[in-house]
């Protein structure tokens, strides 16, 4: 039988937390870490596409963090300001991931191929194409992109957040996302077009 208590816990004293931290306080330091990291991680999962340093990404965001609370100046709530900075530190960990190179139809498994030609080809591709190979080949293609791009189409078609959600993440204004947003999916576009042209020559 599940336990009651949580509900009767107190909320977490972040802002007490802070005061303490800022006068040194390394117990304060840490509890303010147990109660953002699960936030933060969720963060690093969700946009890097290479999973084996996510620890240490963690660790960067949470330096970032101590090192700029001066700057926090409380008028948006911690957490908000905490995933603005983990935002832009996994657009940094993309954009030193870039130089990889081109996408080409070789690298794609066969099911991915056949589901980019269905993309391509059909207007059902969402009926006939395998879920899995289509979101693999997503993210392939997303990583093609400069890392902005890539984040504010995850953002908004992948995670289907709302344009007040990723201006609280990122702190971009709603026009700027929109603008991003429609010169992305182009750019997007233009990738399965050069993808299946090189295919086809």
């Amino acid at each position: 039988m599940p336990s009651t208590s949580d509900a009767d816990d107190p909320p977490p004293d972040v802002d007490g937390w802070l005061a303490r931290v800022r006068a040194g306080d390394q117990q304060a330091a840490r509890l303010l870490v147990d109660h953002l990291y699960p936030q933060v991680i969720r963060i690093v999962r969700a946009r890097l596409p290479r999973r084996g340093g996510e620890e240490d990404l963690a660790q960067e965001i949470f330096l970032k963090m101590f090192s700029r609370l001066d700057q926090y100046q409380g008028q948006v709530p911690l957490a908000h300001w905490v995933s603005r900075i983990a935002v832009t530190t996994c657009i940094d960990a993309l954009r030193s991931q870039m130089r990889r190179p081109e996408l080409r139809w070789a690298d794609l498994s066969e099911t991915e191929a056949d589901t980019l030609d269905a993309v391509l080809t059909r207007e059902d591709a969402a009926d006939t194409a395998d879920a899995l190979a289509a979101h693999e080949l997503v993210h392939k293609l997303l990583d093609q992109l400069a890392p902005q791009d890539r984040m504010v189409l995850q953002l908004l078609d992948l995670e289907q957040k709302t344009l007040i959600e990723i201006r609280e993440l990122t702190g971009w204004n709603t026009t700027l996302i929109k603008v991003r947003a429609f010169r992305a999916r182009r750019k997007l576009q233009k990738l399965f077009q050069q993808l299946s042209k090189k295919e086809r020559t």
